[in-house]
């Protein structure tokens, strides 16, 4: 990379949770720089960063928090008006809490994490996974205005409940409409997992990428 600091290239903030070589993976592809980094100053000056996740709620925030990265996100966003994008567990980070644990989430989104519930004797699974349809609910930079309908992988047992509605910009039919993409501001996340998710997936990270910068 030419740059040290971060403002020239996507950021994937490396903790040791989530599938952050398959998001690199994805990006090269894609043509687009990005990198990886676990380092609090190149992270407290990217314009652009990816939040991945997987596995438990608690793990991942404490992780951060032990790897001192909370405070640095926070700067990045805060300071910096930095655009962030969670994915999979790292969307549900974004939030205040989760069912799934007692630690607080980052807060950078007015919203909670609930356990997916589905009716008695239903078919449905929790664990939820698989392809779905996913439905704009409002008009995101991230979805493509021409499609009423895109298709992305999903691997979760928790979803987003956001306190204001048009934070909500997809949702999936699951036994109900359940939130699973949010913007509020310069902060995004998606439930599923567009490194999975074939050419939706590859369209929704190339629009993340073509997000104006906070000075463009």
């Amino acid at each position: 990379m030419n740059s040290t600091d971060g403002n020239d290239v996507i950021t994937v903030v490396d903790y040791g949770v989530g599938n952050i070589g398959a998001l690199l993976n994805m990006f090269d592809y894609l043509g687009i720089e990005a990198r990886a980094s676990a380092d609090a100053h190149t992270l407290a000056l990217a314009r652009k960063l990816v939040l991945p996740g997987v596995g438990a709620f608690d793990k991942a925030m404490s992780t951060l928090r032990a790897r001192g990265l909370v405070a640095p996100l926070q700067q990045a966003l805060h300071e910096h008006s930095a655009t962030v994008l969670g994915v999979c567990l790292g969307m549900q980070l974004l939030a205040r809490t989760s069912e799934e644990g007692n630690e607080a989430g980052l807060g950078f989104i007015e919203a909670d994490v609930r356990r997916i519930r589905v009716p008695a004797g239903s078919k449905l699974k929790v664990p939820h996974m698989g392809w779905m349809d996913v439905n704009p609910t409002y008009q995101s930079e991230l979805f493509d205005p021409s499609s009423d309908v895109e298709r992305f992988y999903f691997d979760h047992s928790y979803f987003m409940a956001c306190d204001q509605p048009l934070d909500v910009t997809a949702t999936f039919d699951y036994a109900g409409p359940l939130c699973c993409a949010v913007s509020s501001g310069r902060v995004h996340g998606v439930q599923f997992h567009p490194e999975k998710s074939h050419r939706f997936g590859m369209r929704l990270l190339k629009s993340f990428a073509a997000l104006p910068d906070c000075d463009a």
